[in-house]
């Protein structure tokens, strides 16, 4: 039923590039902390080699995922088949979130050619990638991209849009750092 795979094959890449949502899950060390899984669309995944996987983070309402990243690295990316033969493809690693407003973003934005801003890249390095049935895996149909993130995003004048960013995710809901601003980089 469940298979372990020491790497991405040509066979799951394709898998994975046909699926039109994605999820990412993280957690904090304290066994108080909030698990965090959030769905990731559009077209904001990249494979980079058969271990190696980077997203164009293009923001939401919370941080969780880059303040996991920042204080253990662990991360997992799951991905469903909702058409076709029933699936999950789960890949386990360690993530180092870069933001927009940090060394090395725009050259790791050059993976995602058709986004012009995202709030961050996350990069996984994959150590485990595993399946399983997913027979309880209920069919829909996709009818396209929702495109309000992408409005939104695009409408907010570029220091508008930094300073929105950054005033509403320096912080994850369990009070680990998020998005920095850029003079407390140094």
């Amino acid at each position: 039923m469940s298979q372990i795979y020491e790497q991405l094959d040509d066979k799951l890449i394709d898998f994975i590039r046909r699926q039109k949502v994605f999820f990412v899950a993280t957690a904090p060390l304290s066994a108080s902390g909030s698990v965090n899984m959030s769905p990731k669309g559009y077209d904001s995944l990249a494979i980079i080699d058969r271990r190696t996987v980077a997203y164009a983070d293009l923001g939401g309402s919370g941080i969780e995922t880059h303040a996991h990243i920042r204080e253990n690295g662990r991360v997992t990316l799951m991905f469903c088949a909702f058409e076709g033969p029933a699936n999950i493809l789960r890949l386990y690693g360690r993530g180092q979130a870069v933001a927009f407003n940090e060394p090395g973003f725009a050259e790791q934005m050059k993976l995602f050619p058709s986004f012009e801003r995202a709030r961050g890249v996350v990069t996984i390095h994959v150590d485990r990638v595993a399946d399983s049935c997913a027979w309880g895996v209920p069919y829909f149909d996709y009818r396209g991209e929702r495109d309000q993130l992408r409005r939104w995003v695009d409408a907010k004048p570029h220091d508008e849009w930094a300073e929105r960013r950054l005033s509403s995710n320096g912080l994850s809901i369990d009070g680990l750092p998020g998005l920095l601003r850029h003079e407390d980089n140094g």
